[in-house]
């Protein structure tokens, strides 16, 4: 295991199998090394991946498991190349994202924060708060199109919000409006809302061109993942009014982010905590196990991505 899961998902995973925790070893390349001839299994999570480096000095290995949705910290040619297995956890962890990504847009364009500091701080005896921005009937643009980008638009239709989408292609059962061009996008969105997959086919897709085009009214929120935007043109941005606000779940150097981020007043700032709730977690720990246990069982894997 390349680092630590939930107490309940351990206590399973150490029950059925013999468990090396990458992430307690002083020395990891030593315990690599001293069980690399024994070790058929890796079990890590999206942030973590497993690198081509550590998946060679595992000769026996079939199998990576991850707890997350995200495999694009995981060398994926890599695996295909050498036969091994790849699982993921889609689709229970999508209706959390989707609520977090809306609560986000909330939080920015009501400013939710803010109010909440203005009331503890005695302000409201003295004046009533600034007024802020309405998220009803908006014009919102969903960079991606898949199940989490899909979720969104169902919840922003409840807001009466006028949605369009950029993607790799049109999907016809939709009743948005589809646009082939990001920048383009942005310019007739006032919220951005991105639910792109990582990997270099998206990295700092979400460019200085695009939040031009957002403009100075216009609200960013990322619950893909960091490498989507391009932080130093998304900081630069902020903190020139180059567009309204943002709301982040997701960093390029996480948790270790910029720390200018935290100076911010118009920015929501989350712990990649998309899917943190017990439900959607318990989950997803259920399901990396089903996919080993299916994986050993010798029956067809749940969700394989590889």
């Amino acid at each position: 295991m390349t680092g630590p899961y939930p107490d309940w998902d351990m206590a399973d995973l150490e029950g059925k199998y013999r468990v090396h925790k990458l992430w307690q070893a002083e020395d990891k390349d030593a315990l690599v090394a001293r069980h690399s001839g024994a070790i058929r299994a890796i079990a890590t999570r999206g942030e973590l991946g497993a690198s081509a480096a550590l998946m060679a000095k595992l000769p026996k290995l079939e199998i990576v498991s991850c707890y997350g949705m995200g495999t694009d910290a995981i060398d994926l040619a890599y695996a295909r190349a050498n036969g091994i297995r790849v699982t993921n956890t889609p689709d229970v962890l999508t209706e959390d994202v989707a609520d977090i990504g809306i609560g986000l847009l909330l939080a920015v364009a009501r400013e939710i924060p803010q109010a909440d500091a203005y009331v503890r701080a005695g302000n409201w005896r003295k004046a009533n708060m600034p007024l802020v921005t309405r998220v009803y009937g908006k014009r919102l643009g969903i960079v991606g199109m898949g199940r989490i980008g899909k979720a969104v638009a169902r919840r922003a239709a409840a807001f009466d919000c006028e949605i369009a989408y950029f993607g790799t292609r049109k999907h016809d059962d939709l009743p948005y409006d589809f646009v082939g061009d990001l920048v383009d996008l942005a310019r007739g969105s006032e919220f951005l809302i991105v639910t792109l997959a990582g990997g270099e086919g998206t990295k700092n897709i979400v460019n200085t061109e695009v939040l031009a085009a957002l403009g100075p009214d216009g609200i960013l929120i990322n619950i893909s993942r960091g490498s989507t935007v391009d932080e130093t043109a998304l900081l630069a941005a902020l903190e020139s009014g180059a567009i309204k606000g943002a709301g982040l779940d997701v960093f390029w150097n996480e948790p270790r982010i910029d720390e200018r981020f935290a100076k911010l007043s118009n920015v929501v700032l989350q712990p990649h905590h998309g899917s943190g709730t017990v439900e959607t977690r318990k989950a997803m720990g259920q399901l990396v196990r089903d996919n080993l246990a299916a994986h050993f069982g010798g029956q067809a894997l749940l969700t394989p991505v590889a």
